[in-house]
């Protein structure tokens, strides 16, 4: 078959990915040729994500090339997606997902004293630090994750990154706490890579196919139902986390206030992810309230 064009981000790690990507594809036999895409995330780093619209701002470009025919496949981090597919293209593979915990980095939470200084972009990663630890000071952080990085023990004590991030950079000696999952709920989609492709592209889906990993893919769109369901991207605390195996899907849901003084959770099972995903949103939402305590 021809090469197969893969569109991404310029920054280091969606680098990172690709190349990921690229090295499954070659092993079952399909050439790849890298084509990084500039963004309007990665070009307006000095606004907070949450003004600029969250969700979309790292993939809208690069979906718009996918469609053009300028590349044969999007290479995503699937908390980039935002949760509806644009007509014509596809969601063609999810390969194996890493750790979709968030970590810190700098000092541990027990480590940060009272009014200690943590950065992140996310409201949710900042409600659930408020949440448990009304006492720090959390500011917002932008940047690649190099920039990122160098805060910690510079100007602010720790910050907030996703553990697949650094494991794919070669940074994972730098977390001093791996933040558990069970009570830190991920964002939708963290530690996922996403690949789309157009749908009337039978070499591109025929390639990918081969590198997808069936429950990867199940928890993923569990998750984007929730968020599709939900109607929101980044810019709201909340967060879900799925598992699947071949009894079905298990999701674990949040939404708090955005200063974390407050929060309702759920967790379903069920066999049909997009199901699980969407009730598990309703309920938080609508019957347990979270709509009124994210102010939305």
């Amino acid at each position: 078959m021809t090469t197969l064009r893969l569109g991404t981000r310029r920054s280091p790690l969606a680098m990172a990915q690709a190349r990921h990507v690229a090295d499954l594809l070659g092993h079952v036999g399909v050439d790849c040729e890298i084509v990084a895409v500039d963004t309007s995330g990665d070009r307006r780093r000095d606004v907070p994500l949450a003004i600029l619209g969250g969700q979309g701002v790292f993939a809208v470009e690069i979906q718009r090339a996918l469609a053009t025919g300028e590349v044969d496949a999007a290479v995503h981090s699937a908390k980039d997606l935002p949760s509806a597919t644009p007509p014509g293209l596809v969601l063609a593979c999810v390969p194996e997902r890493r750790d979709a915990a968030d970590v810190l980095v700098g000092r541990s939470l027990a480590g940060l004293g009272p009014g200690s200084i943590v950065a992140t972009g996310s409201p949710r990663r900042r409600a659930l630090l408020l949440e448990r630890r009304p006492d720090l000071k959390v500011v917002e952080l932008r940047g690649n994750m190099a920039t990122r990085l160098a805060r910690a023990g510079d100007d602010v004590d720790a910050i907030v990154a996703a553990a697949a991030a650094l494991e794919r950079l070669g940074e994972s000696a730098r977390v001093a706490e791996r933040l558990d999952p069970t009570w830190f709920v991920p964002q939708v989609g963290q530690g996922a890579i996403a690949v789309e492709a157009r749908e009337d592209d039978e070499i591109a889906l025929r390639a990918l196919v081969g590198i997808d990993d069936a429950l990867a893919h199940a928890a993923l769109r569990c998750e984007r139902a929730f968020l599709a369901t939900l109607g929101t991207g980044c810019s709201v605390p909340a967060g879900a986390y799925a598992t699947a195996s071949a009894d079905g899907v298990s999701v674990r849901g949040v939404m708090l206030a955005i200063d974390g003084s407050s929060s309702v959770r759920e967790e379903m099972t069920g066999s049909d992810p997009e199901d699980v995903g969407a009730t598990l949103a309703r309920v938080l939402a609508d019957d347990r309230g979270g709509r009124a305590l994210a102010g939305w």
